[in-house]
């Protein structure tokens, strides 16, 4: 098993799909999983959990939720681009802060 690079998408940041069945949705990432190289986003690959009732007034029933999706799946959206695009680093008041490739806008505050 190989070990898995730093992730480029952090929570909060607003993706979209760019493969699988849901490609085409942008939504905002939920969490982050470096270590697995996956990343929840909320309205995409949502899932069905059947699930039993456990006691008299839990009712049992059809859970839809949101599960893990791969990162490399993903592109952070740039909002003045309006699509999904690579990020370069650039040094900006002495922080390291990611910036969209093709236009410069900062993703980081």
């Amino acid at each position: 098993m190989s070990i898995p690079k730093k992730l480029n998408i952090k929570t909060g940041d607003t993706v979209v799909v760019i493969s699988g069945k849901d490609k085409g949705k942008t939504g905002k990432v939920m969490s982050a999983s470096p270590k697995e190289g996956k990343v929840m986003v909320e309205g995409v690959n949502i899932i069905t959990r059947h699930t039993r009732a456990r006691s008299a007034n839990e009712a049992g029933g059809r859970i839809e939720r949101p599960a893990n999706i791969y990162a490399s799946k993903v592109m952070l959206y740039c909002d003045s681009c309006k699509k999904g695009v690579r990020i370069s680093k650039k040094e900006v008041d002495g922080k390291r802060v990611r910036v969209c490739a093709k236009c410069g806008k900062a993703f980081d505050k």
